[in-house]
């Protein structure tokens, strides 16, 4: 398009018309928006909760048909099975079940060169589904992934030889997923230089036990470096991190 202007062949309008009407891709119960990975370097993500099979699926067709690739995260095993007969045949059906999260792509996708390296730290074993969904992604952003899973401040000897292997491998960021009352991220922000990003997940008991109490900790940390996300939102934590290692790695 851009050489057709350069050339004349096309007018600046036309052209401007054209890309407006590449942006958006219209179905059913939905306007998808198909420039992200172009834009932001972000591939789609669709959540799955609360849309039915139908919705699901008619989604997830256009942005393979657009794209040759889309994440789906938090899928029931009904919307797996749905999906599974529909592509049989007809796409990759990658799928993590701790994450509860699937990778379509079409057979025409390349697979992604990797670069860059984040590093994910659960403090337990409750917080590996948050921390999963959130490797599937980065994983799709193109990053090697470091994870370090059940090494919480309980058992805090537990951290360090994780700690000293992110400092090795020269890691961009670190995303540090913790329920109960939160403080791992700020522990593991006060011992590295590179961003830190917590993510509070709704593990623990009684009072604050639906991550309230992790969120509110880790918002009113006093280690510098740290940033939050919501809760359990492995899924935005991801893809702050990727960003930040894209950067990281452009400039070297």
């Amino acid at each position: 398009m851009l050489n057709s202007v350069r050339d004349g062949k096309l007018p600046v309008d036309e052209a401007v018309k054209m890309l407006r009407l590449q942006a958006v891709k219209e179905v059913e119960d939905a306007c998808l928006d198909v420039s992200r990975e172009l834009r932001k370097g972000v591939p789609e993500i669709i959540f799955a909760e609360g849309k039915s099979i139908e919705e699901l699926s008619r989604i997830s067709m256009a942005f393979l048909e657009e794209e040759g690739r889309v994440i789906i995260t938090r899928i029931s095993e009904p919307q797996v099975t749905a999906l599974g007969k529909m592509l049989k045949g007809k796409a990759k059906i990658t799928r993590n079940m701790k994450a509860g999260s699937m990778v379509l792509k079409t057979k025409s996708k390349a697979e992604l060169l990797k670069h860059g390296k984040v590093a994910i730290i659960t403090a337990g074993t409750a917080d590996v589904m948050v921390a999963e969904e959130a490797r599937t992604v980065l994983a799709e952003m193109g990053c090697h992934v470091l994870t370090f899973y059940d090494i919480g401040i309980a058992g805090i000897h537990r951290l360090f030889p994780a700690i000293k292997r992110c400092l090795e491998e020269d890691v961009d960021c670190i995303i540090v997923v913790a329920g109960m009352e939160g403080a791992l991220p700020s522990v593991v922000s006060a011992l590295v230089s590179m961003p830190v990003i917590g993510v509070p997940s709704s593990s623990g008991y009684g009072a604050g036990g639906k991550g309230e109490g992790a969120l509110i900790s880790m918002l009113q940390s006093c280690s510098p470096g740290l940033v939050v996300v919501n809760i359990d939102n492995g899924v935005g934590a991801a893809v702050a991190a990727a960003l930040i290692s894209k950067r990281v790695e452009a400039k070297k």
